[in-house]
């Protein structure tokens, strides 16, 4: 594997998934789902295992589950700080399955888009369709509650990255300004 410019624990880790999921199956388009509460650092860690399965000769999809938000007026019907709201209208889990899983899956159309939604500009996204690359590619995809029922059974692999509370309020704080404390209604991602 490529020199990724982590720290040697970080990159064994990569590595490590990396060979895992090399060593799927290679019928179709493997699907590997990065999942943890916000803040848990899934964007940066899918961002580092593509780049190792890149760097080992696979093809590679890369999408998120922030380009599959729905719009403000639908997560926020609950009220901004509603953690049921939160679990429940985030995210366009209809859409991104047609427009995303159920393509990759065997057999599926192979046509995609890697966003329907650009959530900093409140805005839908016109992307063109793609075609799946052969099989034997992987998609790797973060988000949070990739595991909830009507996702779960998409991933060939999947990786839930755990992480302290309030390592994870550090990173939200850093990355978007994010106020509060782990128990916070600012953070209704970190609510146990």
């Amino acid at each position: 594997m490529a020199d990724l410019g982590m720290y040697p624990a970080r990159r064994a880790v990569i590595t490590q998934v990396a060979e895992v999921v090399a060593a799927l199956p290679a019928s179709g388009i493997r699907m590997v789902g990065i999942d943890g509460v916000d803040g848990a650092g899934k964007t940066v860690f899918a961002d580092e295992l593509a780049g190792g399965l890149r760097a080992g000769g696979l093809q590679v999809i890369r999408a998120s589950a922030d380009g599959f938000h729905n719009p403000a007026h639908v997560r926020y019907r609950l009220g901004r700080h509603s953690p049921v709201g939160y679990y429940q209208d985030s995210y366009d889990y209809n859409r991104l399955r047609e427009r995303l899983l159920d393509p990759l899956r065997s057999g599926g159309a192979r046509t995609y888009v890697t966003a329907i939604f650009d959530v900093t500009e409140e805005s839908p996204v016109d992307m063109e369709e793609r075609v799946a690359p052969p099989d034997g590619s992987v998609l790797v995809f973060d988000g949070i509650f990739l595991h909830r029922p009507e996702l779960v059974d998409y991933w060939d692999c999947s990786v839930f990255l755990r992480v302290e509370p309030e390592v994870a309020l550090e990173r939200m704080v850093q990355r978007d300004g994010t106020p509060g404390g782990p128990d916070s209604q600012e953070n209704p991602g970190l609510l146990t």
